[in-house]
């Protein structure tokens, strides 16, 4: 069958049939092993059947083929029936790798594939992580955590740190966290425990800390050791600022989630993260605009080799605009950002520097803020 062809009443209802027979499956995998199924890095977990097939459909754009439910259900009643320790496992990658190998042997191939998590593995402590900010990506942030904790392990959320704004603060950040103009609706279940400044989320419990200083925040009174704070303010960018946090108890490491100046290393994952190393703790996950376009210009440089670029992006607007307009320290910002599009600096193309030394001096960029809520382009 080519990726085009039509899929008849009769297929379409042996794959639904043979997604919901994966369900418990793959929850079973998640619940007794701590293992996530994947289809080409589409988690699993989770999904309704109809979202199961969408990942096997997803397949065409990795295999140059649809995949088939009953192709890869075989692998999951193995993957169920062996003794595996906590992973992330692509089904879609391995499906491939079994054709390829030639083995006529499915579990003799997975155990082989498989052999450093055949086995009970030790229980691994997971991760505290400390949001100090919550805007716009800080929210993004918890909703990923949380998420993340439910299906993977490994990291837990455990404070979010702001300046209070008055009477009923917390109650005010639960509802923009629970419900969202742009991203929708929290998934799962949200509530308030004013008394102790506590929001639950998913079971997960996040203690709202208020305070001004960094440096002063014993975190270890809330029961957080060893934690990666994560500043998502954009008030501090260089390591004296970001120091600040590491002076707190409790705080082992700290990430911006902005592009961060000096010598700060800016990572873009899959791009310079092998550059990471224990002695880092303060490191930068550059921005948004950055992470968009460093991959591309990487395979672009790879192949062909660049002399000179320039980057320009059409940006969403943001919060530091004025909804009418009206004075900002801004030359061009006060203007309406519901109405204009508005000139703007980006760093962005200094930042791909920073990623891939090679760029240095070779790129210019600037941005356009447009009149939408979310996402942008980069050119």
């Amino acid at each position: 069958m080519t990726a085009n062809a039509h899929i008849g009443h009769d297929d379409w209802n042996e794959r639904l049939e043979l997604a919901q027979q994966m369900i418990p499956l793959i929850h079973q995998l998640h619940r007794n092993n701590n293992v996530v199924a994947t289809i080409f890095g589409r988690p699993l977990v989770g999904q309704t059947d109809i979202d199961i097939i969408k990942s096997h459909r997803y397949g065409r754009r990795i295999a140059q083929r649809q995949l088939s439910t009953a192709e890869t259900l075989p692998i999951l009643s193995e993957l169920a029936d062996m003794n595996l320790s906590s992973a992330s496992i692509d089904v879609g990658r391995l499906l491939l790798g079994f054709e390829e190998s030639g083995e006529d042997d499915l579990r003799r191939y997975l155990e082989d594939e498989l052999t450093e998590i055949v086995g009970a593995g030790e229980d691994i402590d997971p991760t505290d992580v400390v949001l100090y900010g919550f805007g716009r990506i800080g929210r993004l942030l918890a909703r990923i955590l949380v998420a993340r904790e439910a299906a993977y392990g490994g990291v837990r959320l455990r404070a979010i740190v702001v300046r209070n704004k008055g009477e009923g603060d917390i109650i005010k950040r639960a509802s923009l966290l629970r419900r969202d103009s742009v991203h929708g609706a929290f998934n799962g279940t949200i509530s308030v425990d004013e008394e102790e400044q506590v929001i639950w989320a998913n079971g997960t419990k996040i203690q709202m800390i208020y305070a001004n200083d960094p440096a002063t925040i014993d975190y270890t009174e809330y029961g957080i050791n060893n934690a990666v704070l994560v500043d998502n303010t954009g008030v501090w960018r260089d390591k004296e600022g970001l120091s600040q946090h590491l002076k707190a108890k409790g705080v082992a490491r700290v990430l911006l989630t902005a592009p961060g100046k000096g010598d700060i290393k800016n990572i873009v994952f899959g791009i310079n993260d092998s550059a990471i190393t224990d002695d880092d703790k303060i490191l930068s996950a550059a921005s948004c605009t950055t992470n968009g376009i460093t991959p591309v210009l990487k395979v672009i440089n790879d192949r062909y080799g660049v002399a000179h670029g320039h980057v320009e992006t059409a940006h969403s607007f943001t919060n530091d605009q004025n909804l009418i307009d009206n004075y900002h320290k801004g030359e061009r910002r006060g203007r309406a950002a519901g109405l204009n599009m508005v000139l703007a600096d980006t760093g962005a193309a200094k930042a791909v520097a920073k990623a891939l030394p090679e760029f240095e001096g070779k790129l210019t960029g600037n941005a356009i803020r447009v009149p939408t809520p979310d996402v942008s382009m980069a050119v």
